[in-house]
């Protein structure tokens, strides 16, 4: 009997930072992280290259209140090290998982991880490892989403997954509109001239023009991110 091979071999998923706290208010759900492990466990198994970049949200806006009048690149900064932190906690699980996990920061903070340096990223992702990009693009005024589509095409990953709280790209919310529809597929022009706010306008720019699809799918959805990987009718695929 053969197994279907993957549709993709190797992906750069986006986590937001919000995704980690899972029913908690601000921090890190240990339920939740463990889960995500998990399904990203069951897609190295199959054979598919991951790469991770992690929002931090989940702690960032815990001490928003506190950068309020802040200058804004002191907390771009702020946030940086919060997606460190995360990074480290799901390194932290998957490495429990019996996955190899390597975190790799933009911004110098050599006592705790390494660097960022592109040949030994890939040098990672060849040997089968996880590799987890903190500290977004390690400029202020970028978004992880733009991290995202940057380390995305620098590795030549297949496609950029993100990650979100629902299962697609609706025509309008789905919480408020109950006649709204899911696109199975839609191009970044019509995405771009709906206005629909997939990714934000730097990230979303930069995927279109490397040719980079992007797939929106729920992680909270179990086994979702094994039948995108797969090539299934799963999430809703923004194509060039």
């Amino acid at each position: 009997m053969t197994h279907p091979k993957p549709a993709h071999k190797r992906i750069l998923l986006k986590l937001s930072g919000e995704a980690l706290m899972g029913d908690d208010a601000f921090g890190i759900n240990h339920a939740t992280i463990q889960r995500m492990v998990q399904e990203v466990a069951e897609i190295t198994r199959l054979g598919v290259e991951v790469a991770v970049v992690i929002g931090g949200g989940n702690i960032f806006r815990g001490v928003a209140g506190g950068s309020v009048g802040m200058d804004r690149a002191t907390a771009d900064y702020m946030g940086m090290l919060a997606t460190v932190m995360n990074a480290l906690a799901l390194a932290d699980t998957m490495n429990k998982a019996g996955l190899t996990a390597r975190v790799m920061s933009a911004i110098a903070i050599e006592q705790v991880v390494e660097p960022y340096v592109r040949p030994k990223a890939l040098q990672y992702l060849e040997e089968g490892k996880v590799v987890i990009f903190a500290a977004g693009t390690g400029n202020p005024f970028f978004t992880t989403d733009t991290a995202a589509a940057l380390r995305g095409a620098e590795i030549g990953a297949e496609m950029v997954l993100k990650a979100t709280k629902v299962d697609g790209v609706y025509s309008a919310d789905p919480n408020k509109d109950k006649t709204a529809t899911r696109y199975s597929k839609i191009s970044f022009d019509e995405a771009i001239s709906k206005n629909l706010g997939i990714m934000d306008a730097t990230a979303f720019a930069l995927c279109r023009d490397q040719k980079l699809p992007i797939k929106v799918f729920s992680i909270f959805k179990h086994g979702a991110l094994k039948r995108v990987v797969m090539g299934e009718d799963e999430g809703t695929l923004v194509y060039a």
